[in-house]
Formats: structure tokens, sequence, C-alpha cells
């Protein structure tokens, strides 16, 4: 799938693009990408789109391990200003609503989102497959083992790259047969997962392509990156890049990222090497 219908805009993945993260909760684990007001939201929706990102993910919701889950109202008393807001001031950004919710998917789409992130899977509101089938707009189907609440207790697979292989695969036929149209596939790094279970999903990442749909990558600044080298999510950033970099040559359509700018020189670093890569009638050594 080499594009997806965005409320009747083409969003094209010949390139991969960059989703850039903007959170409008207290608590979000990386606390550059949270936003508390309006002009905040505003001012930081223009860096990342000047910065190149093809998409904006607004939400409202922490689902970083161990948080607290809040309402459907409060959560859209978050987000809506934003996306508003984003939608009304810049009216050719791509904006996806982050939520589990289907009065929020609802709300943010009527407002301006033309895509749902869905952390997971429709299994936190059986509305929100119906929702978004009527909506006819695109579907974040990511994989998750348990919940925010627990998913890091004690994560177990049988093979995890199958395992997650065949939830995302029987999952997919199942919400593209309720109507949903443009489905991108998340294997959920950190989501339920080891940080064996992660490594073990990167390198074996090119097998979510045999989906044919777009692949979302969702590692920046997660503990996969920075609890290895003993550092910090702040000072996460270049490891960032070098996962976001492995994922592009595993198959990448999407990077969400904290950091565009450094997400964008990646993508158009690997484009310059994939071009002589691909270029046939090199001569050889």
């Amino acid at each position: 799938m080499s594009s997806i219908n965005c409320k009747s805009r083409l969003l094209s993945f010949d390139e991969p693009v960059v989703m850039g993260i903007l959170n409008t909760t207290p608590d979000s684990f990386h606390a550059e990408s949270r936003v508390q007001h309006v002009e905040h939201a505003l001012r930081r929706a223009e860096e990342m789109l000047v910065e190149g990102a093809g998409i904006i993910d607004i939400g409202g919701q922490s689902t970083r391990p161990g948080s607290e889950r809040v309402s459907e109202d409060e959560e859209l008393a978050r987000v809506m200003p934003a996306v508003e807001n984003i939608a009304r001031n810049f009216p050719l950004a791509v904006l996806s609503i982050d939520t589990f919710y289907s009065k929020v998917a609802r709300y943010a789409v009527e407002a301006g989102a033309s895509i749902v992130n869905d952390v997971s899977a429709g299994s936190i509101d059986p509305l929100l497959i119906p929702t978004v089938a009527e909506l006819r707009v695109p579907y974040v189907l990511m994989h998750m083992q348990g919940d925010p609440q627990t998913m890091q207790a004690a994560p177990r697979y049988d093979d995890v790259l199958l395992d997650v292989f065949d939830a995302l695969n029987r999952k997919r036929q199942e919400i593209e047969a309720a109507g949903i149209i443009d489905v991108i596939i998340d294997p959920g790094f950190g989501f339920g997962k080891t940080r064996a279970h992660n490594y073990r999903l990167l390198a074996g990442l090119s097998v979510f392509t045999k989906m044919e749909r777009p692949l979302l990558i969702g590692l920046s600044r997660k503990g996969m990156v920075y609890k290895p080298l003993g550092i910090t999510p702040e000072e996460a950033g270049n490891g960032t890049s070098v996962l976001n970099t492995l994922a592009l040559q595993e198959g990448a359509s999407i990077l969400r990222v904290h950091d565009v700018r450094e997400a964008r020189q990646a993508v158009q670093l690997f484009g310059l090497y994939r071009q002589q890569k691909e270029q046939p009638g090199g001569r050889s050594f």
C-alpha cells in the first residue's frame, strides 16, 4: 500500500513519513513533547511542520507503563482545543488522534483529524472500530499485550515475532471486514514487551511488510533505547536516530518521533543510501 486516503487527501509512502508527537498530557514520559495550552500547541505544531513532519499525532492520554487511565471526557477536554486550533491554523496538515475512545475519535475527526491511532486494537472501547469504519479514515492498528497499567508486569511469548505478526494479521482481517479501508500496522514497541522482545521485533521487522500495509514504528526515546545505554530519555536522541535508521532498512513507512528534524534527516540520508543500493549495473570490487 503506497498511499492512504486521509479524508480525500492522499498521503504517499513513496518516501517514509515522519509523525511528530504532540501530547496534551501532564505526565507523558518525555517532557518536551507535552503542551499545556493552545498557544504552546500551535507553536509546537508549526515547529514540527517546518522541520518536515508529514503527520502530527495528538494525544491526551499517557500510555507509559503503569500510567493511570483518564476518562473520555477528560481526554476530550485535553485534546480538542489542540485539534481544533491546529486544524484551523494549518488546514493542510495531516492530523492523527491518538485515542482508544470512540467518542474522542469522532469529535477529533469532525474537528479536523484524519487518522485514528489506537494502542488498544479496539479492545478498550468496543465502539471504536465501527466508529472508525463509519468515519472512513485510516486506522493505526497497534499490538499491545495487556494494558498500559499491567503490560510490563511479565510479558511472555512463544516467539514474539510470530506471535505479534499473527495477532496483528488476524485483527487486520477482522477490522477490514468491519469496513476500515486503510490500515497502518504498528508492532507496539515497549507495549507488553521486554527489551529482548523489542530487539527481536526490530531485527525481524521486515516480516510485517508481508501484510502489504504501511508500517509505523514508534520507539522514540523509549526504554529499549536509553536503558541499555544507562542514560535518560532526554539523552536518547542519538540512540533513537540509530534505531530509526535500522527500522527504515527493515521497511518502516512511518517514524513516530519526538524529534522531527532528526528523523527527517535519517529519512533523507537513508533515501540516498537506498538509491545507490538499488542502482543497477554498479561496478563490483
